[in-house]
């Protein structure tokens, strides 16, 4: 830890042989140690920690998928974690078995670049290959998180058992036990190329950050950006270089996209697993702002802004449209309703969806159109799947 404390995760076991996960440390050096005084829930086993903030994040492996639990008092009483990061190390969404999920491994917090950051380690299915698992490198700053890729395979015949991270001293190691449970093989291998794309990736956030800190709006808590700087005719890439949205029957133009017809859409997948990776990870705490010129009336209601949400039991919609009497419309859980206020063809306007727990509102130009409860089917809010720009349709 910064203050020096040393900390190392555990398992204990009780008699009736349940397992528990908890932490002991030590605050001289390892001349004495202390047990944490608080524990996990009954068989959560192979803790990962490490310090983050102020706060220590422990992930486990529990009987209905890993869980994110996090102690501000080293191990005093341990929560689970409710927000970004333990919607990518947590369970996976619903209907995904646990042998189909992410996993994660290794943890590490480090300062790159003057930068602190906390690495970790991933297994998923590579390039859909349902039979070789790759070992996946990431770096994320609590806010948004990037893919390095792969760094190792697994295959039937050569099995890693066990890895870790380390950096020090300005290099990148990756630590792995290969083989099977009768024999193995420890080995270390350095990051060389793989910390030199970290460090890049970092320089873009900090460059960015700077330039987006310089204009009027906040951006406390952004995770991307999209632009007119940075797209294709059927991509729009994500400035900070985490996950990119799709674009299907756009053309590009010199502010972003123009969006014409009822398949003209852009799609960003915030949750959904391409590859079975997941790239970015927002919850039920989120907002999407987006500037949009209407060029003219259209011949119906048109979509404009969606945010798909999810829970255990169905998929919920909340979004935006204009009509053409000229009028903003607003939807949520599938019933529309015509706003008093009104459109000018050819005006920009700053649009805005929000979600805080289970309310979700929609903004013109910082004036609510409406406000709405999401109603509750289980023990969370809904979590957000993907946004759509204009015509969504079932996709």
């Amino acid at each position: 830890m910064e203050d020096g404390t040393l900390v190392f995760p555990l398992m204990a076991v009780n008699e009736a042989e349940d397992v528990y996960s908890m932490i002991i440390c030590s605050t001289d050096n390892g001349s004495t140690w202390a047990l944490c005084e608080d524990i996990s829930p009954a068989k959560c086993l192979n803790p990962r920690v490490t310090g983050w903030e102020g706060s220590l994040p422990m992930i486990v492996d529990c009987e209905n998928g890993q869980r994110v639990y996090e102690s501000r008092g080293m191990g005093t009483t341990w929560t689970e974690a409710i927000g970004t990061l333990s919607r990518v190390w947590g369970n996976a969404r619903s209907g995904v078995s646990q042998k189909e999920s992410l996993h994660l491994d290794a943890l590490i917090t480090a300062t790159i670049e003057e930068r602190k950051v906390m690495l970790y380690t991933q297994r998923g299915h590579a390039s859909g290959k349902k039979r070789d698992r790759a070992l996946c490198l990431w770096v994320t700053d609590n806010n948004r998180m990037f893919s390095v890729g792969p760094v190792a395979v697994d295959n039937a015949a050569d099995w890693m058992l066990a890895g870790n991270l380390l950096y020090s001293d300005g290099s990148l190691h990756l630590l792995q036990r290969r083989g099977d449970y009768e024999k193995s093989v420890i080995s270390i291998s350095r990051l060389t190329e793989e910390l030199s794309a970290i460090v890049s990736v970092l320089s873009t956030w900090s460059q960015k950050g700077i330039f987006f800190s310089s204009v009027s709006r906040p951006t406390a808590g952004l995770v991307a950006v999209f632009s007119n700087a940075s797209a294709s005719e059927d991509r729009w890439n994500d400035e900070y270089l985490c996950l990119n949205a799709t674009v299907t029957n756009a053309a590009k133009d010199n502010d972003g996209f123009q969006l014409t017809g009822l398949e003209s859409r852009a799609i960003w997948p915030v949750n959904t697993r391409g590859d079975n990776v997941r790239h970015v990870s927002l919850s039920h705490y989120f907002t999407l702002v987006a500037s949009v010129t209407i060029e003219e009336a259209p011949s119906g209601s048109t979509p404009l802004l969606t945010a798909m949400l999810a829970d255990t039991e169905s998929n919920r919609t909340m979004g935006m449209s204009y009509s053409h009497k000229k009028k903003w419309e607003t939807t949520f859980e599938g019933k529309t309703t015509t706003r008093s206020s009104t459109w000018e063809p050819r005006k920009e306007y700053q649009v805005a969806l929000m979600l805080q727990g289970n309310k979700a509102s929609v903004d013109v130009d910082g004036e609510s159109l409406g406000e709405e409860e999401v109603p509750l089917t289980g023990e969370r809010p809904p979590e957000l799947l993907r946004f759509c720009f204009g015509a969504c349709g079932g996709h």
